[in-house]
């Protein structure tokens, strides 16, 4: 078979101008990046889409997790459409819970005009015996995951932040979805973005998918992708869609104008426990050190450490305000993350940190496609005086800053920041999160509002009892580096 990972990218037809997933940028400063807040996980899912479906070039999209339900399979099938038209479409998957046998990526891979690679650390792409060495090898290479998540159309528009792809990412599960962000990007940023795609297509921790023979027809499959949006279901789910945003129209005064816009990221050799280690924190770090007034965090994974605690408790003496946002155990989808992370608490409270944690039910509750909802924290976002934001895919723990490879953007645009700081205000308000304090012995209590009544919990509320032990008995472990 004919390898076309490096295909031809075609010119954009002279007859069809460029994508418009924004609207134009001034006139006079041609060079600026246009960013939009995409808050709502049907807008998110709307951007994906409108933007496969007006691609005429190529699309670029790297995920840590592309789960193969109800959203991933609409997604899918646009993909296969754009590419069906033409479109040269490049899929980079994180290889946790991939097999090179699995059906639906080969028939993707089967495609003239699709290729999918995996990122899998380590792996040499020749036949081996699973040894000893071998083994620990992979042990090691698991814990190392390449957790970006970019989807880059035409090389014209790019969307980034925390969202993978999936139900709960777009307001589609049945129990609980993410509150999550993204920024959709024009200008030159998504220049960066691309350059950071071709950096890890073409690395050598990235493979080819390999499809296996077998009987399973790619045919079948792919046609059974064109046709899954046509479901009864799929069409219900998309005038949802329709109904809440038209994120293409001419008018779009929700995009924000910024000469000062970088993709930040991981070399994809970090995840080899080589180069590039860190990269990503030696560029954030500093921002917000030097932060005079205010920090808001929020990260839905919070595990500090002994060195992010000082940083932020420095930060508090200096006279900063320190705002936290992460998730409470109830709330959370990693139970085990929480229990690393309460050892911090008590040091941050008695510094003047405060900390929020979200609550699974309150004010922002709401419908989703398939129900009634829960939330749970899956933003990764900062802001910094009121004039520098960051959104991407990093978590402020021990996994993402030295074993995964992340991104991110990072921007001065204070009306941006402005919406952002709304969010978290919203985010940690009494009736949406629980605010952590100290009593007078020293004892943790979480506070919040129910209506007109205030909320006290003495324990961590709204959590089962297995929730508290794996937190508890994790807290014990000495686990915290690969959480």
């Amino acid at each position: 078979m004919t390898e076309k990972s490096s295909f031809p990218v075609p010119e954009l037809p002279a007859q069809q101008p460029p994508q418009r997933n924004v609207s134009d940028p001034p006139a006079a400063h041609p060079q600026v990046n246009g960013l939009q807040l995409l808050s709502s996980g049907l807008k998110a899912f709307d951007a994906r889409m409108m933007s496969a479906r007006r691609a005429v070039r190529g699309l670029d999209l790297m995920y840590y997790v592309w789960n193969k339900d109800f959203t991933g399979r609409i997604l899918m099938s646009e993909v296969v459409a754009a590419a069906d038209r033409g479109v040269q479409v490049r899929l980079l998957l994180d290889d946790i819970g991939v097999s090179s046998r699995d059906k639906v990526l080969r028939a993707l891979d089967s495609h003239p005009h699709i290729v999918v690679r995996l990122f899998n650390p380590f792996n040499t792409g020749r036949a081996s015996r699973w040894g000893l060495r071998r083994i620990a090898r992979r042990l090691f290479s698991m814990t190392r995951r390449m957790h970006n998540k970019a989807w880059i159309a035409d090389g014209r528009s790019a969307i980034m932040g925390g969202r993978n792809i999936g139900d709960a990412y777009f307001d589609a599960a049945e129990l609980s979805n993410f509150r999550d962000l993204d920024l959709l990007a024009t200008g030159p940023v998504v220049a960066e973005a691309e350059a950071m795609f071709e950096t890890y297509w073409h690395s050598i921790v990235v493979r080819p998918l390999r499809p296996a023979g077998d009987a399973t027809d790619p045919e079948a499959t792919l046609a059974s992708l064109r046709a899954f949006c046509d479901s009864a279901e799929a069409r219900r789910y998309l005038a949802t869609v329709q109904q809440e945003t038209s994120l293409f129209a001419p008018d779009q005064t929700q995009t924000h104008w910024c000469a000062s816009a970088q993709l930040v990221a991981d070399l994809p050799a970090k995840a080899r426990g080589r180069r590039g280690k860190n990269s990503l924190m030696a560029t954030l770090l500093p921002i917000l050190e030097a932060a005079r007034q205010r920090v808001a965090i929020t990260s839905p994974y919070f595990v500090p450490g002994r060195g992010g605690t000082n940083r932020l408790t420095a930060l508090a003496a200096r006279g900063v305000e320190v705002k936290i946002l992460t998730n409470s155990l109830a709330a959370t989808d990693v139970a085990a993350v929480h229990g690393a992370y309460a050892h911090y608490r008590r040091p941050l409270l008695q510094a003047g940190v405060a900390l929020h944690e979200l609550r699974p039910t309150g004010r922002r509750e709401r419908l989703s496609f398939r129900g009634k909802s829960h939330a749970s924290l899956h933003t990764k976002a900062f802001t910094v005086d009121g004039t520098t934001g960051f959104v991407g895919s990093l978590n402020f723990d021990p996994r993402s800053t030295s074993l995964n490879t992340e991104m991110g953007l990072i921007f001065e645009a204070p009306e941006l920041v402005a919406v952002m700081d709304r969010l978290f205000a919203e985010e940690t308000a009494p009736d949406a999160s629980y605010a952590l304090h100290l009593d007078k012995e020293g004892h943790l209590c979480w506070l919040g509002s129910a209506g007109e009544t205030r909320d006290i919990r003495r324990r961590e509320p709204g959590a089962s009892l297995m929730r508290r032990a794996i937190a508890r008995v994790v807290g014990w472990l000495p686990l915290e580096s690969q959480l």
